[in-house]
């Protein structure tokens, strides 16, 4: 009788600090399955800069592509098919001319080349950036924020396509909708730095591409 009273006494419920450890561990698989996005990290806040590096001088990245854009808009692949609805291709036949340029996005991976140079294709795909490079026209180099302390996945660009990017557009059946935001603080006006002396606004704007 004895031993099956102090059985009953035995308490078979969580104890209150197993349910803070449980929490604490659930609370930590939550964040690593769904991490937050966000638009991206003011490069500035990471020692970065708001400027690429040209010549000793630099190129405004004037236009960034939200991290919370449509996954897939924030690859390679998905991004050229994006930039190809609004009239820009990579590079014919792979052929670059000019030397490739770095930025720094603050985000732990210091400097790095740019991923591509896109160009203008005067509404003919795969051909028509040939033209550009010859005779000029529009074009943007984009990095991607990936770096181990600033990791929101957004493109920044060195260009001024947002008239063209803004609005719906499609391209091979994928419709895209992207809409425009200004953001102010991130760059100074003025062309102090500015490659070619081009005073710019200090305006950047942030573009999100949804694929609908």
């Amino acid at each position: 009788m004895e031993i099956e009273e102090l059985t009953s006494d035995i308490s078979t419920e969580p104890q209150e600090g197993a349910m803070v450890v449980d929490q604490v561990e659930n609370s930590k698989e939550m964040k690593a399955e769904s991490p937050v996005k966000v638009d991206y990290y003011p490069p500035p806040l990471g020692e970065g800069k708001m400027l690429n590096s040209s010549g000793g001088l630099g190129e405004p990245l004037n236009v960034i592509i939200s991290g919370k854009s449509s996954p897939e808009v924030l690859t390679d692949h998905g991004f050229l098919n994006w930039a190809r609805s609004i009239g820009f291709s990579t590079e014919f036949l792979g052929l670059h001319r000019g030397t490739p340029q770095t930025a720094d996005l603050g985000d732990g991976n210091g400097p790095k080349p740019e991923v591509k140079v896109i160009r203008q294709d005067y509404g003919i795909p795969f051909f028509g950036t040939g033209i550009e490079s010859l005779i000029g026209g529009n074009h943007f180099r984009y990095w991607r924020q990936d770096g181990p302390t600033a990791n929101s996945g957004a493109l920044f660009l060195a260009d001024e396509l947002v008239l063209r990017a803004v609005g719906k557009t499609k391209y091979k059946g994928v419709k895209y909708s992207t809409t425009s935001e200004a953001v102010e603080g991130l760059l100074p006006a003025g062309a102090v730095g500015i490659n070619h002396s081009i005073a710019i606004d200090g305006k950047v704007v942030l573009l999100t591409i949804t694929i609908t």
